[in-house]
């Protein structure tokens, strides 16, 4: 176990000394960011967070699309960050290296994989942690840390240059610790927003919140599911929000989703695990199975059930995901779906054993709400919340597919509206 400053860095992390200078000028001049240790950057190698592949790998010869982007816009690259283990994890605490602090809640763990990235925003050493989400690698690292966060529509930033867990279900996201940010990082990253075609000049008329759906929806049964303090923390956001500032929009209300079965939620979700293990097996498999010894206890057990599932179950899992696929973005339509961010509150680090029983719990908790967006390749913005105790927690907020730019100005507007009790300010 290394410093916390190793546990947050691999490579450079020096706010004075950035690893790679911008090379633009644009929206992010000033910006700092830290790079999850899966991106390739020119000159350096990727480690993934296995000590042992860092040792193996070569130098990469080219940038990361999504990296390039943000130098060329002005940002500067302060140092590759620690991610868990090839990504197949939630919970930050990586064996190689150490776990990551959580500053918005020291006796608790950072979330993973992009764990190093979360830390270093929440630590004030970046202004941007540029990761990835597959299974809620974004989203819960923010939610344990109160920042905010973006998974992007699975496809519309290049994954050139990115090292793959699940390309079924991969992303490109970041976290921040202020909305603005969160917004300007998209502007870049994203592609630009469609512009409707007008027939005729406009009329000068008051500003009007973007493209902003009329309806919130949540499904109630996933609040059973979660600890009692993030529910309550969830449903007050969007009781008060919904029912008591219509300004958001002028005819918002608050959709329920009732009836839905448990049981197609849990075989969705075993969907999901199915072809992610199947592809990150299919991915790193051949390395890690004469590397057994250099694996994490954790992330070498998840390795090792992913050795085992059989191509029929692979294309039993694609048919019933392809369902599930329809059936959310028919539940998203063209409003706004509103669930939790993670099944509880970050994990005490006391009790957060490798592999142990309550990390194993809570992330198959979490990852229950977290397949929905990955098996319907929707984009989720999370707004960091608290509960009543005052513990970092998060909403997510999942939009229609391509809705990224509109979600974000969205999820503003939400967050401007929360009473002052439930918000995280810095």
């Amino acid at each position: 176990m290394g410093s916390v400053a190793s546990t947050v860095w691999r490579s450079g992390g020096e706010p004075d000394a950035p690893l790679v200078p911008s090379s633009g000028a644009g929206p992010l001049e000033g910006q700092s960011v830290a790079v999850k240790d899966l991106y390739a950057l020119a000159g350096h190698r990727i480690g993934a967070g296995n000590p042992t592949w860092l040792a193996e790998a070569t130098e990469q010869t080219s940038t990361a699309t999504a990296v390039r982007l943000l130098l060329e816009a002005g940002a500067a690259i302060t140092g590759i960050a620690q991610t868990d283990e090839f990504a197949l994890s939630l919970a930050g605490t990586n064996q190689h290296y150490g776990t990551p602090p959580n500053p918005a809640a020291p006796d608790r763990i950072s979330g993973g994989s992009s764990s190093g990235s979360a830390a270093a925003v929440a630590l004030g050493q970046v202004s941007i942690g540029l990761g990835t989400d597959t299974g809620g690698s974004i989203r819960v690292p923010a939610s344990y840390q109160g920042l905010w966060g973006m998974r992007s529509t699975h496809g519309a930033i290049s994954r050139e240059g990115l090292l793959p867990l699940a390309q079924s279900f991969d992303t490109v996201g970041w976290m921040t610790r202020d909305a603005e940010t969160l917004g300007l990082v998209a502007e870049v990253l994203l592609p630009a927003r469609e512009q409707p075609a007008r027939e005729q000049p406009a009329r000068e008329e008051p500003a009007q919140p973007s493209a902003l759906p009329p309806e919130l929806t949540i499904i109630p049964s996933l609040f059973d599911q979660v600890d009692p303090e993030v529910a309550d923390a969830v449903r007050a956001a969007v009781d008060g929000v919904s029912g008591h500032h219509e300004s958001l929009h002028p005819s918002l209300h608050l959709k329920r989703l009732e009836g839905v079965s448990r049981d197609m939620h849990a075989a969705w979700f075993e969907a999901f695990r199915i072809i992610q293990m199947r592809e990150a097996w299919a991915n790193h498999g051949e390395w890690i199975s004469s590397h057994w010894e250099a694996m994490a206890d954790d992330v070498g057990a998840r390795f090792r059930t992913a050795s085992q599932f059989s191509a029929d179950q692979e294309q039993q899992a694609r048919a019933l995901a392809a369902g599930a696929r329809r059936i959310i973005r028919e539940w998203v339509g063209d409003s706004v779906l509103a669930l939790p961010s993670a099944a509880g509150p970050a994990p005490l680090r006391r009790e957060a054993a490798l592999g142990g029983e309550v990390i194993e719990k809570h992330r198959r908790g979490t990852m229950m709400l977290t397949c929905l967006a990955g098996l319907a390749g929707l984009p989720v913005v999370n707004v960091p919340l608290r509960t009543a105790a005052g513990l970092p927690t998060g909403v997510s907020l999942l939009g229609a597919p391509g809705s990224d730019h509109e979600l974000i100005s969205w999820a503003q507007q939400f967050h401007a509206r929360l009473q002052p009790t439930q918000e995280i300010r810095r």
